[in-house]
């Protein structure tokens, strides 16, 4: 039996921040319109809501946590709407079924350019974990955050100095590849499939300081060939693109951790560009490592991509034709 609607209103004092609250042609309200089906009527500094009870009451607790936001000079983007009905609605997970606790969006990563809020419940979890253990594995989509957060509070901890090193890798140069072809020195040619690392760290640090402690040893971005023989103490080690890895790198990797560091490594089991008769070392790591204390895994989905809308689409409909071509 479906609840009887319910209908309040709200009431903003500042009318000048009503049109930034509703946004341009009000498509924030109507976001919130169609995410909670409830019915938004504006009327001066007045605004009724109406629909099924809990819908109304999330639809408010967004619009005024985005006006408080404004109200304190702050900018809300169209993202960040979107992120804040992420938070209060979040989707089923891979399994269709709704089961993640509620997390507090409170969780705030600070590093010199910005400080970076979750955009997503999942977020909330994998940042929590970030935080809260020395190894955690983070599988999922692009899109959904894996690599960014992870390089965020690898710089919150360096400019915290609670480690001394930044290390990030990807298993892009490894000696079965072949990159003579390529022109260029070793540095020159391997930079390509490390920008998504450098593009992080210049998002949260200035070009010049990320720079100059690269140059002192402090932040290091490096193929995952590097890091054989190293024992990686008192850093915060990253691999990216895990995924690509071989069962013995990925043995070889994980083996480095030194005192007082951490590890993550990222990565999207669904996007292997091994050989067919290669095993993916990630999906190999998982099944045996998971289950030890100290070591987090957290699974994204398509839910949880906090880039453009199309985004999750592509991604929804890459599945499902990957589904229906197993099943035909």
């Amino acid at each position: 039996m479906d609840k009887k609607p319910e209908s309040i209103s709200m009431q903003f004092a500042n009318n000048a921040l009503l049109p930034m609250l509703y946004g341009e042609d009000d498509k924030n309200l109507l976001k919130i319109e169609k995410s909670f089906g409830v019915v938004a009527t504006s009327r001066g500094n007045m605004l009724a809501l109406t629909g099924e009870p809990h819908a109304v009451h999330t639809s408010r607790e967004i619009l005024q946590g985005l006006y408080n936001k404004l109200e304190s000079g702050a900018e809300i983007s169209s993202s960040q709407v979107d992120a804040a009905i992420r938070m209060a609605n979040p989707k089923p997970n891979g399994n269709g079924k709704h089961a993640r606790r509620p997390i507090s969006s409170a969780f705030s990563i600070k590093t010199l350019k910005k400080t970076i809020q979750p955009y997503s419940a999942m977020q909330a979890e994998y940042m929590e974990a970030l935080g809260g253990y020395d190894m955690v594995f983070a599988l999922g989509p692009a899109g959904t955050g894996k690599t960014y957060l992870a390089v965020a509070q690898a710089v919150a901890l360096f400019l915290a100095q609670k480690v001394d090193r930044v290390i990030l890798s990807r298993p892009a140069v490894e000696a079965g590849e072949k990159l003579g072809f390529l022109p260029g020195d070793l540095k020159e040619k391997i930079d390509p499939y490390l920008r998504p690392l450098y593009d992080a760290l210049f998002d949260m640090i200035p070009a010049e300081r990320v720079a100059k402690h690269i140059e002192n040893g402090e932040i290091e971005v490096a193929p995952l060939a590097f890091m054989r023989g190293r024992t990686l103490s008192n850093a915060y080690v990253i691999l990216d693109e895990a995924q690509n890895t071989t069962p013995t790198q990925m043995k070889m990797f994980l083996t480095r951790l030194g005192e007082n560091s951490r590890m993550v490594i990222t990565g999207d089991l669904s996007q292997t560009d091994l050989p067919r008769d290669v095993k993916s070392g990630l999906s190999d790591a998982i099944k045996k490592v998971e289950n030890i204390e100290g070591i987090k895994c957290v699974r994204f989905s398509d839910a949880d991509i906090v880039r453009h809308n199309l985004a999750a689409k592509i991604v929804q409909a890459y599945e499902e034709y990957e589904k229906k071509k197993r099943s035909s």
